[in-house]
């Protein structure tokens, strides 16, 4: 293939008469850089193009090794010394390969490459004369075939015999001349700070910030964590339907799609799997749990998203105590296995929590958990607002809590209906008590939790939600309740809500068939939903929901389509 016609497949648009269509410049697509013609034709010089995208080979002679064969095969070296039989009695070299994160050379007869494994960073020693030695057939051309093309970004396999060098690094001394696998056609850059750019170009973006990958690895961690400390538990894990009729299990604006299918039948995007998990209960199914994608059409700030990952457990018999209780036991639980990955070297790059939770190890294993504190919704909030709260569920009681907003200087919300008020007001007095500690705020009104137990609080005399919300650094983690298994209170609170509705679209919807189920029987169950992103945040010390998504926000997922 000539240079011309390999150019012409890979960038048209670099001739003569390849129409362009107009588009904006934010939309545009990345010109050419100079750099990348200049790589191609490079590449170009010193390897036939078949050579640049071989695809991998399965050798009978050389073992496919890693750091972790590297440094537990063969015999103990000295400085300076090899071990051809490391991998091979017959003296076969074992195959490293990995993306080239630095290359130096020193001289015209020796490189040094730095290969990212999937073990970690082995250092590869290139020698010509130890090449040449082993095959004759080695020419000076070849040689500078491969120094002139190889760079930092590349990916190349190596056959080599384990090696110590003269300075005392275990490495891999090439036996064979190192193979391009996969070249990288720009240059790396030396940083990526620009939080847009990082976005627009988030594979880049992994490549040069070490956190940004090292995020994924504790994301993958919290959630195998998650997941273990469930099932060790006897709980089931399930999945459940995104699509349906209707969405429901939490007060929120849903996606709303067509299902050609369905005789183009309008359908909605789960913003919780609640009402699904409650049904498998009925069923006879006591303690399940569900880990995966939930949607809401809001916004999208430092801590939201409208695509996102939620954790929910229901567990039959269960009270709002012992819901509690698990709460803590896993977030301690979680923190102890993310501590134990860091001290083994692991997420070097990412901050810690500022805030730890308070618990005892012994023999590895936590033996002792720490409570942390528990704050009353409306005892406390009466306290720091500096008056008594008019039964809410009385007419006044919105003029007073609406009131409040403007006697205390603060901004009402949007859409202010009773529940959002007094969300408002916890955002303000009560939130902020995490800043230094773990909390659980706990007994909210009854009319802020549809989906709840409710009960008279012996101390106020108001109607309460056997709930409580756990916040770290006044931000919410997790939220859980005894579930409303009356299917007539729960009919109450349903039609309730769609009076709210007619002054918030986000109120919850009335769900005939979950109304039904509940006609079965659901036993007296605890729910419980956790965020997982935002537990991401927390252990990685991320401060944006974006940085700990692969691909960030819906608006850079978005704008990435549009480039």
């Amino acid at each position: 293939m000539s240079k011309e016609l390999l150019s012409r497949r890979l960038r048209p648009y670099l001739f003569r008469n390849f129409h362009r269509v107009q588009c904006l410049y934010h939309t545009r697509r990345h010109e050419v850089t100079h750099d990348y013609e200049k790589r191609v034709a490079q590449l170009e010089t010193h390897k036939h193009p078949e050579e640049w995208y071989p695809r991998i080979s399965k050798s009978r002679r050389n073992l496919r090794v890693g750091k972790n064969e590297l440094q537990n095969f063969g015999k103990r070296l000295q400085n300076g010394e090899t071990d051809p039989n490391a991998f091979h009695p017959e003296g076969h070299g074992g195959m490293l390969v990995g993306k080239i994160t630095s290359i130096r050379t020193a001289g015209s007869k020796l490189v040094f490459m730095d290969l990212a494994t999937d073990t970690g960073s082995v250092q590869v020693v290139c020698k010509l004369p130890y090449l040449q030695h082993l095959n004759s057939a080695l020419t000076v051309e070849h040689w500078k075939a491969y120094t002139k093309t190889a760079r930092k970004g590349d990916y190349y396999s190596v056959v080599g015999h384990k090696h110590v060098t003269d300075s005392g690094e275990l490495s891999l001394l090439a036996s064979e001349l190192p193979r391009l696998l996969s070249p990288s056609l720009h240059q790396v850059p030396e940083a990526y700070e620009d939080a847009e750019t990082r976005a627009r170009n988030r594979h880049v973006d992994m490549i040069v910030n070490a956190e940004a990958i090292q995020t994924l690895h504790m994301r993958h961690e919290i959630e195998a964590g998650i997941q273990g400390f469930f099932n060790e538990r006897g709980f089931v894990k399930v999945t459940t339907p995104l699509l349906s009729a209707t969405a429901g299990g939490a007060a929120a604006r849903p996606f709303e799609t067509v299902a050609t299918e369905l005789s183009d039948e309008r359908l909605q995007l789960r913003i919780a799997p609640e009402l699904w998990l409650k049904r498998l209960v009925v069923g006879g199914m006591p303690k399940v749990y569900e880990l995966g994608p939930a949607f809401r059409n809001e916004g999208v700030d430092a801590t939201h998203n409208p695509e996102f990952n939620i954790c929910e457990f229901y567990e039959a018999y269960a009270s709002l105590d012992q819901l509690v209780s698990t709460t803590e036991r896993l977030m301690c639980e979680l923190h102890a296995y993310i501590e134990s990955l860091r001290e083994m070297g692991k997420f070097s790059a990412l901050s810690q929590p500022t805030i730890r939770p308070n618990y005892t190890e012994t023999g590895g294993s936590i033996s002792e958990v720490a409570q942390f504190q528990r704050v009353e919704f409306i005892p406390t909030l009466e306290e720091k607002l500096g008056t008594r709260l008019a039964n809410l569920e009385s007419e006044e009681a919105y003029s007073q809590i609406a009131g409040l907003f403007a006697e205390k200087n603060i901004s009402q919300p949007t859409n202010p209906t009773l529940p959002r008020l007094l969300d408002a007001l916890a955002a303000e007095f009560l939130e902020p008590l995490s800043k230094d500690r773990p909390i659980f705020i706990t007994h909210h009104p009854a009319c802020m939790s549809p989906l709840s137990k409710h009960f008279k609080c012996p101390k106020t005399g108001q109607t309460i939600a056997a709930r409580a919300e756990l916040f770290i650094g006044g931000r919410e983690y997790a939220n859980m309740y005894e579930e409303e298994n009356s299917p007539f209170e729960q009919r109450r609170k349903f039609e309730e809500q769609l009076q709210q509705r007619l002054k918030d679209a986000e109120a919850m919807q009335l769900d005939e068939d979950y109304l039904r189920c509940l006609e079965w029987g659901l036993p007296p169950t605890g729910g419980w939903g956790c965020g997982v992103d935002r537990l991401v945040m927390l252990f990685s010390g991320r401060e944006r929901m974006s940085d700990v998504l692969a691909f960030g926000s819906l608006r850079n997922v978005v704008g990435l389509g549009k480039r």
